[in-house]
């Protein structure tokens, strides 16, 4: 699992396959969606303790350019969020709400810069996106 997670954690964009079984559960009834995300939250980021191998989100700091959206995906069992700013201080700049399971949240940044974010359900869960612009960050 951890060799998973760190190969994980060195690629910038993932995919995972999502699969739901309707009505009789064959293989003919599996309708497969890929799903890119930039940051994970894995199992188990709900416990503290993943603070310490700088392992919520997966990877803690992600780059990208102007425009670009960057997504995040919540495997973990437990509801996430992803909310601008440090536990305690939000900034407002964008909420996710309480992600289920599987689900997926994307902000586009207009502006270069340097922007944290928290979980507000698991204070010890925090990253960052830095945003380039055409002079860089």
């Amino acid at each position: 699992m951890r060799r998973w997670l760190g190969a994980v954690a060195g690629a910038v964009t993932a995919a995972v396959v999502l699969a739901t079984v309707s009505g009789g559960g064959t293989a003919e009834d599996v309708d497969v969606a890929p799903v890119a995300f930039d940051v994970l939250m894995p199992v188990k980021s709900s416990r503290p303790g993943c603070e310490e191998a700088d392992m919520c989100y997966i990877p803690s700091t992600v780059t990208a350019e102007v425009g670009q959206p960057v997504v995040w995906m919540n495997r973990d069992v437990a509801f996430h969020s992803i909310t601008s700013g440090s536990y305690g201080a939000p900034t407002g700049l964008f909420d996710s709400g309480h992600l289920d399971p599987d689900e997926t949240f994307s902000v586009t940044f207009e502006e270069p810069g340097r922007y944290d974010y928290f979980c507000t359900l698991h204070p010890w869960m925090g990253g960052e996106v830095m945003i380039k612009g055409e002079e860089g960050i």
